[in-house]
């Protein structure tokens, strides 16, 4: 057994350009997604179910055209600042490659054109020294990782493991045509099968040798087992019962502040049923999202609510935040964080804020246990 020393083990993570354990060791690289290219998602009942009313309705009359200006502009600029944000902090920005999503692709069972890679979260997994592409439920994001494939063959040139789950077919037997959203007090439901193993990355978190997963319409159980055999014995998956009617990614259901330290969606999470291990953590409750009353953003966005939730960690003290959610900068204060400003309302009408917009591959820290 090869075993090293808390020293040796930071000197190899030190060499390699890959090295994320958690969600809150001091962020030294990380990827930001991009707008260019991008296209409204395919009309298909997967991406649907999981977009808000009116949402979901001028998407599915829209599907396959470019975002419009007035879409892209107002939401490149909050990109761009946060960006200058980021790199004002020290942190090493990576961006992918400007592409065409409203190509036209094929696969021997359907076709689509593409969506956009405004949120490296959902495709890409990173543990350790590897970073890990997924396999995603929405036929518009299939080829999605391709416009990170510069950025992931110079990580591997330089040391890190490079990985792909296997690619999924996406046919018909995935989704269940009956599926309808669940009413009030009903039971969740999802519309993926067990046909194959799908998964999005942002439907996990890290807390070093656990990890944490939430059921969804985008991610099936297939998926949860197909990772929990891929990482092995070093690493245990805990699955968190969510009671959001459409679920779809974790990062607006509760997200890890640092060891010891949950924020928690008081709508999606009873605290008395997360994992025994969770239970002995502080859990701070989301306090209630500022309203968005801009009609427009209600129409356009992509999100729900508790997109006040979707914050990036910078370390264990600072922390992104938008500032029109003053509810979440004040409380964020009073547990004793550093909240720092950035607007990104715009940004939801691509799939999400700060968290979704972001793939943290390099912070300062090992593989610890925190439980």
């Amino acid at each position: 057994m090869n075993i090293h020393t808390s020293a040796e083990a930071a000197a190899v993570a030190a060499e390699c350009p890959v090295n994320s354990h958690n969600e809150w060791d001091p962020l030294e690289e990380i990827i930001v997604g991009r707008l260019e290219g991008s296209t409204i998602p395919s009309d298909h009942p997967v991406v649907t179910c999981n977009i808000p009313g009116m949402a979901a309705r001028a998407q599915s009359l829209a599907a396959g055209f470019r975002f419009p200006k007035f879409m892209i502009e107002p939401a490149q600029e909050e990109l761009d600042n946060f960006i200058k944000v980021l790199e004002s902090l020290g942190v090493t920005v990576t961006r992918p490659e400007p592409f065409n999503h409203k190509a036209k692709f094929s696969t021997p069972y359907w076709s689509s054109r593409g969506f956009c890679n405004s949120c490296p979260r959902d495709s890409m997994l990173v543990f350790g020294d590897e970073i890990l592409e997924t396999p995603m439920a929405w036929p518009c994001r299939y080829f999605e990782t391709h416009s990170y494939r510069p950025i992931l063959k110079d990580y591997f040139k330089r040391g890190a493991r490079w990985t792909s789950a296997p690619k999924p077919q996406l046919t018909d037997e995935l989704f269940d045509p009956d599926f309808t959203l669940p009413e009030k007090g009903e039971p969740l439901r999802y519309i993926l099968t067990e046909f194959e193993p799908v998964f999005d990355a942002a439907d996990f978190f890290r807390c070093g040798r656990d990890i944490f997963v939430t059921r969804s319409n985008v991610t099936n159980a297939m998926g949860i087992d197909w990772l929990r055999r891929h990482l092995g014995d070093g690493y245990r998956i805990h699955e968190i019962k969510s009671r959001c009617p459409n679920p779809m990614h974790i990062d607006t259901t509760i997200l890890p502040l640092g060891p010891g330290r949950l924020l928690i969606n008081p709508e999606y999470i009873d605290p008395d049923e997360l994992p025994d291990i969770l239970k002995k953590w502080d859990v701070l409750v989301a306090p209630e999202p500022d309203p968005i009353n801009d009609r427009i953003l209600k129409i356009t966005s992509m999100c729900g609510k508790w997109l006040s939730m979707n914050i990036l960690m910078v370390d264990e003290k600072r922390v992104i935040v938008d500032p029109h959610h003053t509810n979440m900068m004040r409380q964020m204060e009073q547990w004793g964080y550093e909240p720092i400003p950035a607007p990104f309302l715009h940004y939801a009408a691509f799939g999400g804020a700060f968290h979704c917009a972001t793939l943290d591959v390099r912070r300062r820290g090992t593989l610890e246990s925190y439980f």
